[in-house]
């Protein structure tokens, strides 16, 4: 049957609803059970009632219903709600005549049901319905039940179909959910307040990275959508706070690819007093509570590039490299030798090695995608990646030994980069002059280079303490643990290309083929 066939004949049904004096869409149900909580019932679950009338109703239950089966004056349903699914039965010798309006019920349909559990026959717990409510008519059909949605784009597309029909992508999405939640009791514990910034900004700072640009009509001017948090909260650390932490999107107007989306949830946290190497100590202690929280084993498979299983091991302390070296060992060059791209750019050719782009790169675009071409791939326990050329990053503070280097450092794990963090710049004449050499790049035609703000400039030059940032991705570690090959996996709604509705319910009746 077509989608347009099931339209109408759901639409028939709930005519006949209406006509029998059923509201489909009442306003609220006094649900106090869910499918899980009659799963776990500790008490010994009785028989079938040998007088119907002795029937109670103490459980109230609702949910989406997923399967139908139809055995004369008794149906057997599989009702759905977010903890998972419990089997119910509707007898004619219970219900009545209401009973009859069972047959406007379709899958997809929401119900509220009042009954007890029982064991069948064959052992499986039931709640056998006393009476029931609906609770919301469903005018499109469901995947059907033993296919689910494998179509990775109708996934993606209608991810309410992706979680009803698939118990795996609830529990990622609840595993996410908890994620963030004990991510934020952690910081807490540790001394931290939530902050929020701004996500329009004056410019668009704080990474390498081009942005959104939009137009404000109440103040008539263009504004940027943040493509990073870092400088409102190092202003905040001007205001005297000490430590600091934000949850929010970031967006970037990029290329979309399995470890890259166009706006992704960050968090960054700022401590004053901290170097690079506090930052250190506090990632591993952070990831060893968050493991200890989820119950994660530190042992885990983990979906590699090839889309095989590899095992990582996220147990603390994390193995460190040194940059520079691991370039060097891995390509022979020596990347402090180089203070522009022409140079390493004909080295690369005559070695061979191909970036895609490379014509129009910067210097620190080239070195950082060198970098992910010959060497973060490698990386596949969680490393820490370390001692950076100073021209890498633009608002790290330079060592105190080499001011050649900056204080900063990587969290790399199975080829990507979950985490940065380094000592922040914090001398106002030093931030100026990067922010020069940046607009140079720009000029040049590098439009990943950093783009100065002069009211940063401002705050700096009002005193800063030291301070340590640090940024988290959060879709990404949540792909890596969820073993997902792709951050659209686990981000509920990822942006796609429009595609008119006829196109998806052709998608959708495929589903159900």
């Amino acid at each position: 049957m077509s989608i347009q066939d099931e339209l109408e004949s759901r639409l028939e049904k709930l005519e006949n609803l209406k006509r029998d004096g059923v509201q489909a869409y009442p306003d609220r149900f006094d649900k106090n059970i869910s499918a899980q909580g009659l799963h776990d019932l500790t008490e010994k679950l009785p028989d079938l009632p040998g007088r119907m009338d002795d029937l109670t109703d103490r459980f109230h239950f609702a949910g989406r219903v997923m399967t139908w089966r139809e055995h004369g004056k008794i149906i057997f349903a599989n009702i759905q709600d977010e903890t998972g699914d419990y089997q119910v039965a509707f007898t004619k010798d219970i219900l009545g005549d209401s009973f009859a309006e069972l047959k406007f019920i379709d899958r997809g349909d929401w119900l509220g049901l009042y009954g007890d559990v029982f064991v069948t026959k064959k052992g499986e717990e039931t709640l056998l319905v006393k009476s029931y409510k609906f609770l919301g008519k469903a005018l499109r059909p469901l995947p059907e039940k033993w296919h689910g949605v494998k179509d990775t784009e109708l996934k993606y597309r209608r991810r309410y179909l992706d979680l009803i029909m698939n118990s795996d992508t609830r529990a990622r999405f609840q595993l996410r959910s908890k994620f963030i939640k004990i991510l934020r009791e952690f910081y807490w514990q540790e001394g931290f307040m939530e902050v929020e910034t701004p996500t329009l900004l004056h410019s668009a700072t704080g990474a390498n990275a081009k942005p959104y640009i939009t137009h404000n009509n109440g103040l008539d001017i263009d504004v940027y959508l943040r493509i990073s948090h870092e400088l409102p909260l190092k202003e905040l650390i001007v205001g005297g706070f000490e430590k600091i932490f934000e949850i929010g999107k970031a967006f970037r107007n990029e290329g979309i690819d399995p470890s890259h989306l166009p706006e992704h949830t960050h968090i960054e946290h700022y401590a004053a007093f901290w170097n690079w190497e506090d930052n250190v100590k506090f990632t591993e202690k952070m990831f060893d509570y968050l493991f200890d929280n989820l119950d994660l084993e530190r042992k885990r498979d983990i979906m590699n590039k090839d889309g095989e299983m590899t095992q990582v091991d996220f147990s603390t302390p994390f193995q460190r490299v040194d940059f520079i070296e691991l370039i060097k060992a891995d390509t022979g060059f020596d990347i402090r030798d180089y203070d522009n791209a022409d140079k390493l750019r004909e080295d690369l050719q005559e070695k061979g090695i191909v970036i895609k782009d490379m014509e129009n790169m910067g210097l620190t675009v080239l070195v950082d995608n060198l970098y992910k071409k010959v060497s973060r791939p490698k990386l596949i326990n969680p490393t820490v990646v370390y001692n950076y050329p100073d021209f890498m990053q633009p608002l790290a503070r330079r060592n105190d030994d080499n001011p050649n280097i900056v204080d900063q450092f990587q969290l790399v794990v199975n080829g990507w980069e979950v985490l940065k963090a380094y000592s922040e710049l914090v001398d106002p004449i030093d931030q100026k002059e990067r922010f020069e050499e940046q607009a140079k790049a720009r000029e040049a035609g590098d439009d990943e280079a950093m783009v100065g703000d002069d009211e940063y400039i401002i705050a700096m030059e009002h005193g800063m303490p030291p301070i340590s940032g640090w940024g988290l991705g959060i879709d990404r570690i949540l792909a890596l643990l969820t073993k997902q090959p792709n951050l659209r996996d686990v981000v509920l709604f990822p942006l796609m290309r429009p595609k008119n509705s006829s196109d998806l319910d052709v998608e959708q009746d495929e589903e159900k083929a």
